[in-house]
């Protein structure tokens, strides 16, 4: 998982990536690959 400031360069990369906020944090998770995964926060 990367930790990024910006996430939108990871949200870009593919069209399944969702953004998601979890317990003060905004990731970046992706079903159908999940090597595709940031967080930010």
């Amino acid at each position: 998982m990367r930790v990024r400031n910006s996430l939108r360069s990871a949200k870009v990369r593919d069209k399944n990536c969702r953004v998601v906020r979890r317990r003060g944090r905004v990731y970046v998770i992706n079903k159908k690959n999940p090597r595709m995964k940031a967080r930010q926060g």
